[in-house]
Order: C-alpha cells, then structure tokens, then sequence
C-alpha cells in the first residue's frame, strides 16, 4: 500500500521546525518526479503555465489547476516523452514498462443526489472565456464563486491573467474592484490575523474573501498575510489585540474560558488491577498445581506399570511435555489488569475552545486507515464498502483523518464500488453525524432488531430514516448490479475494437481472410489477474480546515446546522508483475496508522478516540501499537467451534497487557508510525538531557537511531523517496503525548497541530505513484526491518515480535461498546483451515530467528514466555494425538497407564483436576469469560490439536527438512440446502483430509469400549478398575469431539459417504496390525467362562 496523501502533510513552517530540509523542484535531480503545470480544458485540450503565471497566481490549489506529471524512470523503462498525469479528478497507473495513463473520472458516480464537493469528477460550471472550458472556482460549499459584479463567469488563471494584463473584467470591460478591500485591510501589524467569519459573509464586493480563500475550502493565507502585513502567532492560534473583544461579557469570550494548561491536570487513562480476592487465589492455585504436577510426574516416573512399559512409557512422555506446555501457557496469565479511558477529559485537552484556540479547532494527531482486500469473489465488495463507510462516519476530527482502500487483487469492480461507496457517503456520513448512529455500517445499522427512535431526540428522524434506508437500496442495486455492468462495457470496447481494426485493414486493402486470426488487446485493466499497472486515486479530495455546514435545500435530507464534510478517501492498487513479489505494504506520512480487515468495520464511532487515550497519555510515548479485541457477528448462538476465541481475547490478551502488551493479531490495531518503521522506543532520559528544546522541536532521523545514515542507509532502508524520508521525523514529532505535566519529559506544546494541512500537489501524486510499484522496495529493508514482517502467514505475530523485541511495549484497549466487529467462518472446514493457517505460521515462526529463545534483552520474561509458547503450542499435537489413541489402546489391550488403580493415584489425580477447575472458575472471573465459552474452547483446543495443528507440524518439518510445500485443500462438498436459514453453513459438510485423524480417534474410542465391555463382562474374573480407567479417559475424548461428530453430521443428520469408506478402512487397517503385532494365544478362550465362538 501506498499513501503519501496531504492529509498529514507537514507544512513548510513545520517541516523547519523538525529540522528536515526543504529541497525545491528544480534542485532535484533527473530521477526525482518532475512537474510541469498545465490546464485541461473539457475538448481536451493542455495550455500550458509558465513558471512566471504560476508565481502571479499564488498557490496552485484545488479542481481548478490540474497538473502534469512526469514519474520516475523504472528499472528497465526510461520517462516516455509526452506520458501525461493530471491531479484533479483523475486515476493514475504507472509502473513497470507500462504507459502511465491518467483516466478521467467525471462519469465514476452516476448518483444525481450525490453533488459534494469533496466528490472526485464534481460538476462545475464552465468558464465564459472563449478559449477556455474550464471549471470556474468554487467555494467550501461547491458554488461558483464570481470576481465581478456584472457576474461574468471565470476560471480560476483566466481571472490573474486578465488581472495582470489589463486589471478589466471581460464581461463589462471593467476594472476589478481588488483596491477596496486593501485599503480598507484592517490594521494586524501588532497581533496575528483575525480570520473573518464565514456565517456573516455577504456575497458582494467581488467575493474577493472568497477568492482568497482555496478550493478545499482552506483559506490561502499568503496573499492575505501580502495585504495585510499580518503575522502569524504559536502554532494556528491567532492573538488579538486587547480591545478586540471587549469589556462586555455578552461579546468575545466568556470568563470561564481558560487554556486547557490552565486546568487541572488529568490522566487519559488507568490501569485497574485485577481485585485481591481473585488475583491472590489464583496465583496460589497456579503454584500448588505446579507442585502437584512435579510430585504427580515423579510418582509416575517411580511407578512404570510392567505389564504394559509402552503404554507406561508412552503415557509419561505425553504428561511431561503437557505439564511444559501448561506452564508455558500459565505463567504469562500471572499478571492480568483492566484500563479505563477518559474521552470527556480527551475532548477537553484537544478539541475545547480557548482564548489561543476560538474555533475549537482540533489538536489531536492524524490517524491513517488502511483496508486491504485482494478477491472481491471472496470479499465482496459490498461488505467491503460498508467497512468503508463505517470508517468515513469515525467520529474524529475530519480533517485528521485519511482511508485509503489497498486493492491487492487489482479488481475493477473493486474500484467502482469503492468511487459508489465515496458517493453514498455524501448521504451516509452527516446523517450519522446529525442523529448519533450506531453502528455506522449500514448494512448492520439497518438490520438492528430493536427500536431505531430509541434515544434519538430530533422530530425527523424518522423520515431521514425512512429516505437513507430508501438511499442505501438503491445503492445496493447499483454495487451488486457491477459485475454484469462490467462485463457489458468489457465486451462493447471490445467489439468496437475488432470493427476498427477490421475497418483499417479493409481501407488498407489486404484481404482479411488472408491474415492470421485477429489479435485485439482486450479490456482486462486491472483484471488479468497476472499484471497491472499501480493505480493511486483519489475518491474524496481533503476536507478543508473549517466545518463546512449543509443546508436543507442542498441534499435529499435536510442537514442543516450538520457539518458535511468528508475524510479524504484514496483507492490504491499496487502494480503486480510476474518476477516481482507483491507484497502489502504501508508507506504512509500519518503519525498513526489504523489497519483493517475488508469485512471487519468500525462498530463504536468512538474507538479511534478511545485509543488515542493511551498514546496521548503521560508515557505513551514508548507504545508501538494499541490492540483492539476481536468481536465477530453471524457467529451460531452455541458457538460450536469456539470462533468467538474469547478465552484468547479476553484472557490471554488481557493479561499480556499486564507485561509488555498483547501480541498483534492482524486486524484493528492502531499503530505508531515510527514504531512499524523499525525505530526504536525513545530514550526519553538521554534526549531530555542533550536536547533542551526537544518539546519543541522534531528529532533528526540520526536521534531516532544514531547508526541512520541520511546519504545512504536512510534509501537503504526505506527506498528512494525523498518525501516519505522527510516526513519521519514529522510523523514523530506529531505523535508525541502532549507536555501539559511537569513528569512529561518528552511530548509536544499545546496547539502545535492546529495548523492547516497543505494541499494535494503534482508532486505528492506523483511520489505515491512511485512508491506503489513493483520495484520500489527492491533492495530496501521493506518487509525485513520496515513495515510488516514478510515472509510468514503469521505476518502480523511476527511484526508485533520485533517491535516488542525492540523495547516497545503495546496496550490492549477493551471498550465499553465493541471497537471493532467482522465475520468469521462458522463452518467446520473453513474453521480448520484458518487454524491451519495460523498453525503454520507459529511453526514457521518457531524454525526462523524470530524465535523468542533468540530474543534481546529488551524483551520481558514473561512476554518472551508468551511469545515461546506462541511457536511450540502446535507441537502439542503429536502429544495429543498419542494421548487420545492411548484410552482405545488400553481398552483392546486390557491394560491401563498405571498397574493398578491405587489410592495414591487417584488422589493426585482428583487434586490436580480440582486445582484446573478452581482456576478456570477464577479466570472467568477476571476475564469475564463464560464458563460455557470457556469449554467450548477446550473441545475446539482438541479437535484442532488433532487436525489443523498435526497438518500443520508435518507441512512445517517437510518445508524445514526437505523443502516440500503441502497444501491441504477441499476435495468435495454437500449439504448447505436451506439458503434461507441464517446459519446455513454451520450444517454445510465440505470434506478434507484434516477430518480423518478425530474421526479414527473417535471411531477407535467407540469401538475400544464396545471390545472392553464385552471381554469384561464374559471373563471369569472381570477386572472392572481397568475398564473404568480406561472407560472414564476415552469418554474424556469423545466428549472433546461432540462438536467435530456434529458438524459431520450436518443438519439432518447427513453425513457423507467419503466419511465412512475413510473411517472403515482406516479402522480395518489398524485392527490388523494390531493383530500382527499381538497375536491371540492358543486356548485363550479356555479361561473365560460362557465366552463367543464363531460356528
């Protein structure tokens, strides 16, 4: 993924404050993207700007100045003379020894409500010069904005052109009345610029402030700063002279608004230790296990049975490694605790009016969002523009906020639907906004089972409702009606040309049928599925600065009073090429970045703000990240195979919070941004002892890792953009706490982020064009030390190890109302195969030097435990596996583990199970576990322990060993008959290899018991104590894989026929060479009394 958006893009003021230096265009050398400015008229057509029309024009802002781009060369593929790109409402491709191409993207929503102007491809009207068709400029609101009062329509350039050469409108011939407003420009030579107000603005006097004033609705402050010889204050705080507001209490601001400084200090968050009563047992209850367990292994040890050694000896290997794997799995769970966040005292530090902040213009830091997503036929983009949505809702601060869309698979419908979801936003957003909706994801809001008036205070709500459940049907019908759209468009371009290319050879007079079959490039952009060009486009332009208001008049529903603007929201597609590992990465300019999962969407509006708690907190300065659970709709109310995970989420994950933080799952977790670029933690002590003024001032990239070396390793390590490179620091800078407490030795000043972001220009595209193709991370440290770790399936383990690796420590954020939620397979195969997935990953991991054992001193014990455990838990299975045969063998053997069952042994026995039922009994108290869940989670531990993790340990030694790459996949399918059942695919049966090894474990234990009972009941002297011991364990088996027997069952009690062919000759085989290994002796029969025989 590629982001290198104008959302965080620090300011040149900012940039000189971090240190980083500001290289101009035309110092750069011939590799670096070059830009030239143009103008593009609706007929097609390019005037050209000079550099001196450029500088008489100001800044070159928004739709009306588009640009001409000329990318970087590519390895094999030098800059083609004429290769054109233009910014505004385009898509751009480029990459390897491919044209680069700009699309226009005028006709991407076809909606006529949808008229935002944050809308890429907005309608605008044209401009009444004679050789110019451009749009004219616009105000924050999308109206046309006119110079004159004779209302002659003009664009943007026109206007400074005819300002330089004759100072005459076209339209009336007369002069433009620019003079009036700079003599009568305030004096602000002793304080900063008084920003007038835009409620009381009038439309008159030439809209000259609304010339001055962007496209983005942003207010361009050179010319103004030119006029009126202003001067800025700290930060984006502007000091009015003393008599500006006045004596009078009903004017200005009110005595009771203070600084936030001024206040008393407050900490965004605590950490809750787990109560005494439950913590201190618990902890006792692990120690006396642990103690029993040693005596229990020597007294095993001390007493083999000698009737049976290899059942004996079989068995104490098993409890051994056991007991390892028990110990691993505990003694990280010794230090459990709860936080709390404070989201009033959050909004009261950085988004509270004050005298230096009037607007109450927000000072919180930036947050990028990245969805991946790779098979809309897996993914389908429904869902994944409802994941979209939700994040466009997030309440945070718009303009601090950037979505970007990481399209992995390159699919046109993926693109389309996403350029839909931008325009349904138009509607979907301030709706969100002006009735406080719950969750923003329409898809999951409309389908609430409960009163949707409940706690909505506003008389139209109802109506609203009515028309965006209205609105979201129709954009339903447009997002699953694409496929056969495309397919349309795809086969009419392709025949329009076969009949040019028909045509041509007619008029050329060759007859067709002399020729070869005609080979005619077909309309497979972004779709062959072998290569791509990368595509970087802007869906919604970034927000202005100011809130921008709607009206009734202007959308379906009324959103007066409603701010309407819109996140920044880019689609990007990585260019694929066969040769070049196309791999996800994040090379983003955000002090944070926030990842998700295409079908995991933002079910608490707040969660962004909830972990910005921690980060801005006294301290946050050394967190790598902020996990957020995992929460799962569409889950079956019994959860049969444990898909909730909640033992792992809410115990597990709780308690690493209590050491060095959870571990990185993958999916909603908020990253820093230095943290994931492979720096270290601050040494806050060193820094504050040799740079007095760090509070204020960016780090060099030499302080953040003394060994960076800026000419050389700084490429090395993050490739050869310059822009990326130079934003680092920034990104640094910006994510520190906030110094408002004298124990904060390393944070920032009030107010340093209120200054307004600068605008998309030529040059950003044209670097996030670069950054996106195939080649860009070719001999970089991307994926090696930088961004996600390649290499692994459990590339998200392996990312959060090497920050933890490194002395950062994470948080684990559970809120009140679920973060974040998603889907999860509730059909068995599928749920084998994920845990085969992550199995495999931990035993890859466990081969690797991202093994805990190699691990540095930075590391804490008890997270280097959990972090050992995460690579050795699938080895458990050979164990497991072995333990699970051993009742069936006792059973047909009339053996048992031990030689007699003695009272000895059943006391240990009975403590050791009394102690595992006390401490599950205490974790279900400070986890907040169901007991039930907690059960469902050891039946599932066995069925996947003797499934996805054996498969996995034997693909992960045959990968290790001899190189060999297993894949274990579906062979065939049945059931699934009621679609309109909600859990129709729990009762799906899809059969794989990975069920054989629990159905023959089951099948032996059945029939083990069935043989044992029998033999007991016809001999002389029954020996009831083996029975039972064995009896009691196979039933402790069978009662682990009820969940597996059912799902094989399906809904009617359906099982497949593969099952029983598979199980019958498996068993069969068994029964022989158990035969042959132990034959039966002659006149055995002899000694039973009333025993079978066969005629």
């Amino acid at each position: 993924m590629a982001s290198l958006s104008s959302s965080q893009q620090p300011s040149k003021q900012a940039m000189r404050t971090a240190g980083g230096s500001n290289t101009s265009h035309g110092n750069r050398n011939s590799s670096k993207p070059t830009v030239k400015f143009a103008r593009r008229t609706s007929s097609g057509r390019y005037v050209s700007l000079s550099r001196e029309n450029i500088d008489m024009s100001g800044e070159i802002l928004g739709d009306s100045m588009n640009y001409t781009v000329h990318l970087p060369p590519t390895p094999d593929n030098q800059p083609m003379e004429g290769e054109e790109q233009y910014v505004s409402n385009s898509l751009f491709t480029g990459g390897f020894s491919s044209v680069r191409q700009a699309q226009l993207m005028d006709k991407g929503i076809e909606s006529e409500v949808i008229s935002h102007p944050q809308m890429a491809g907005a309608k605008g009207t044209a401009c009444s010069m004679p050789t110019c068709d451009a749009k004219v400029m616009k105000d924050e609101r999308g109206a046309d904005v006119i110079p004159c009062d004779c209302r002659f329509k003009i664009f943007r350039d026109c206007y400074m052109d005819a300002q330089r050469e004759t100072g005459l409108c076209p339209g009336c011939k007369e002069p433009y009345k620019v003079g009036d407003y700079e003599d009568d420009a305030p004096d602000f030579s002793r304080g900063a610029i008084q920003f007038p107000a835009t409620d009381g603005l009038k439309r008159d006097a030439n809209n000259m402030f609304m010339m001055k004033r962007n496209q983005m609705g942003e207010f361009d402050n050179n010319p103004w700063l030119f006029e009126t010889k202003g001067t800025y204050g700290v930060g984006n705080a502007f000091w009015p002279q003393d008599d500006t507001y006045g004596d009078d209490e009903d004017e200005g601001f009110k005595a009771g608004m203070v600084e936030s400084m001024d206040k008393p200090w407050k900490p965004l968050s605590r950490k809750l230790s787990i109560p005494a009563t439950i913590i201190t047992p618990y902890r006792l209850l692990i120690l006396v296990r642990l103690v029993v367990l040693c005596f229990f292994l020597q007294w095993r040890i001390a007493h083999p049975n000698e009737d049976a050694v290899w059942l004996w000896l079989m068995s104490v290997v098993c409890e051994i490694w056991f007991a390892f794997s028990w110990l691993l799995d505990q003694i990280p769970k010794l230090c459990p605790i709860n936080r709390s966040t404070d989201l009033q005292v959050l909004h009261d530090k950085f988004d509270t009016p004050s005298p230096s902040n009037p607007t109450g213009c927000s000072d919180l830091p930036g947050v990028d969002l990245f969805v991946s997503t790779a098979d809309p036929e897996k993914e389908p983009p429904l869902v994944t523009a409802n994941t979209i949505l939700s994040i466009l809702a997030v309440d945070y601060p718009v303009e601090k906020l950037a979505c970007y869309i990481s399209d992995d698979g390159g699919a046109l419908l993926t693109f389309e639907a996403m350029a839909e979801a931008a325009g349904f936003a138009d509607l979907w957003v301030p709706f969100c906004r002006k009735h406080d909706i719950e969750p923003r994801n329409p898809e999951s809001y409309f389908s609430l089972k409960v009163d949707p008036t409940k706690n909505k205070c506003r008389p139209d709500f109802v109506k609203d409702r009515r028309k965006m459940k209205r609105e979201y049907d129709e954009f339903k019908v447009r997002i699953n009606g694409l496929p056969d759209s495309i397919r349309r468009r795809s086969d009419a371009f392709n025949a329009r040309e076969e009949i040019k290319m028909l045509k041509h050879i007619r008029e050329s007079g060759v007859d067709p049928l002399e020729l070869e079959p005609l080979k005619v490039q077909k309309a497979t952009w972004m779709a062959d599925a072998t290569h791509w060009p990368g595509t970087w486009a802007v869906m919604l332009k970034p927000p202005s600065n100011d809130p921008l208001m709607g009206g009734e008049e202007d959308k379906t529903i009324d959103f007066t009073d409603v701010d309407i603007r819109l996140p920044m929201f880019v689609y990007v597609s990585r260019e694929k090429r066969p040769g070049y590992d196309h791999n996800k990465t994040i090379l983003s300019n955000g002090p944070f970045i926030l990842n998700l999962d295409c079908d995991h969407y933002i079910y608490n509006c707040k969660a962004i703000r909830e972990g910005m708690c921690f980060m801005m907190d006294q301290g946050g300065e050394d967190i790598c990240y902020i996990q957020f659970p995992q929460r799962f709709e569409g889950i079956d109310p019994s959860d049969r195979y444990a898909n909730h995970n909640t033992v792992f989420f809410d115990g597990n994950m709780r308690a690493l919070d209590g050491v060095q933080g959870p571990v990185y799952v993958g999916t909603g977790c908020m990253f820093r941004r230095i943290a994931l670029y492979g720096f270290d933690p601050p040494e806050v002590d060193k820094i504050g002892h040799n740079k007095t003024d760090s509070e204020t001032q960016a780090l060099k990239p030499t302080e953040l890792d003394p060994e960076m070396d800026l000419n050389n390793l700084l490429p090395k390590r993050f490739g050869n953009s310059t822009m990326l490179a130079e934003s680092i620091p920034i990104a640094e800078y910006q994510g520190r706490p906030l110094a408002d407490h004298s124990d904060v030795k390393y944070g920032r000043p009030l107010g340093a982020l209120r200054l307004p972001r600068e605008p998309l220009d030529a040059a950003t595209v044209a670097e996030a064009v670069s950054v996106i193709s195939c080649w860009y991370e070719d001999k970089t440290e991307w994926g090696d030390r930088v961004g996600w770790i390649y290499g692994s399936v459990t590339e998200d383990v392996v990312t959060g190890y090497r920050m933890h690796n490194r002395g950062w420590r994470s948080v684990y954020c559970i809120t009140k109302r679920d973060a974040f939620r998603g889907s999860a397979p509730i059909n068995l195969t599928d749920r084998l195969h994920q845990v085969l997935r992550w199995a495999t990953g931990s035993v890859e991991i466990f081969f690797s030097r991202n093994n805990a054992l190699f691990g540095s001193k930075r590391l804490k014990f008890l997270q280097r435990m959990a972090y050992l455990n995460v690579g050795i838990y699938p080895f458990t299975s050979l164990f497991l596996i072995v333990y699970c045969f051993l009742p069936a063998l006792s059973l047909f053997s009339g053996q048992f583990i031990v030689q007699t069952l003695n009272v000895t042994f059943l006391i240990y026995l009975l403590i050791i199970t009394m102690c595992l039922i006390s401490l599950a009994i205490l974790e279900v108290k400070w986890s907040s576990v169901g007991l039930e869940e907690w059960w469902r989670n050891e039946q599932f531990w066995l069925i996947s322990g003797t499934s996805s993790h054996l498969a996995a340990v034997v693909q992960g030694l045959l990968k290790v060993i001899a190189g060999i790459e297993i894949s274990f996949t579906l062979t065939s399918k049945s059931g699934g008959e009621d679609i309109d059942d909600t859990y129709a695919d729990l009762y799906l049966v899809k059969w794989t290899s990975l069920m054989i090894p629990p159905i023959v474990i089951a099948m032996l234990n059945l029939a083990g018991i069935a043989v044992a009972f029998s033999r007991t009941i016809y001999s002389r002297v029954p020996q009831w104590s083996k029975f039972i011991g064995g009896a009691f364990f196979s039933f402790w088996v069978l009662a682990h894989l009820y969940p597996f027997a059912k799902g094989l069952m399906g809904k009617r009690g359906k099982t497949p026929t593969i099952v029983f062919v598979w199980s019958g000759l498996i068993a069969i085989t068994l029964s022989l060479l158990w035969i042959a290994i132990s034959p039966p002796k002659g006149g055995s029969t002899q000694n039973t009394g009333g025993g079978f025989q066969f005629p």
